[in-house]
């Protein structure tokens, strides 16, 4: 199996294992962190450990191998496919953009879910920057870029969150801020990976620059449990 496969599960059952709420076989990222979810596996044990997780009229986020199939007692929210793009080359683009770098921190984290609310990056709560280091851009003040790291598995981490302010687009600033993240990962000797939307062709055009590849495509589904 590959260390990225299954890879909220492995994140959940290793290096973010303190980030963990368990339920049989179903464990979630603490739900002000992020909405995140996994089983073991995708059968009937797995989502009825997954519904008494989430409770009634709870929400769950899950990267399945193939795309949802509607079950009895839940209703879809949203979801897309998402590939999982990968940097195994050890090159890190520098785009030599004299730019001022900030290394944010729980203070700033209002303004972080300001603008993942905006942009619409993926799950972004209150606590998710103290999954990794996030780092963030400013102009005038106001917070207009930022990306950081999320998923953790061992020799792996995702680059995650990564947004840009509609008024600020076409700047370079997440290229800059890939880039510093990219290697910070690497001297740790890990392999930087992430998510991004397949409908999403700036953002993946930007990625393979940088030198990311698809590995995978996963299912991104956001599954309801409806009342009984």
């Amino acid at each position: 199996m590959h260390p990225l496969d299954h890879v909220i599960w492995h994140a959940l059952t290793t290096r973010q294992e303190v980030f963990a709420e368990v339920c049989g076989e179903a464990r979630r990222f603490q739900r002000d962190v992020t909405s995140l979810t996994a089983f073991e596996e995708p059968s009937a044990a797995g989502y009825d450990a997954l519904a008494r997780l989430a409770g009634p009229r709870g929400t769950v986020a899950l990267f399945l191998h193939e795309p949802y199939q509607a079950r009895p007692g839940w209703s879809v929210v949203g979801g897309a496919p998402l590939p999982e793009m990968v940097c195994e080359n050890g090159a890190v683009a520098n785009p030599n953009l004299d730019l001022d770098i900030l290394e944010l921190a729980p203070r700033d984290s209002a303004e972080m879910v300001e603008l993942a609310a905006l942009t619409k990056p993926g799950p972004f709560g209150s606590r998710t920057h103290e999954l990794g280091t996030y780092l963030g851009i400013r102009r005038d003040g106001k917070l207009v870029a930022m990306a950081g790291e999320r998923l953790k598995v061992p020799g792996y981490t995702e680059i995650s969150a990564v947004c840009t302010h509609p008024d600020h687009l076409g700047k370079g600033y997440a290229a800059a801020l890939m880039s510093e993240l990219m290697a910070r990962v690497r001297e740790r000797g890990e392999i930087p990976f992430l998510h991004v939307r397949q409908d999403n062709t700036r953002a993946i055009t930007i990625y393979e620059r940088l030198g990311f590849r698809t590995r995978v495509v996963v299912h991104y589904v956001v599954l309801r449990k409806e009342q009984e």
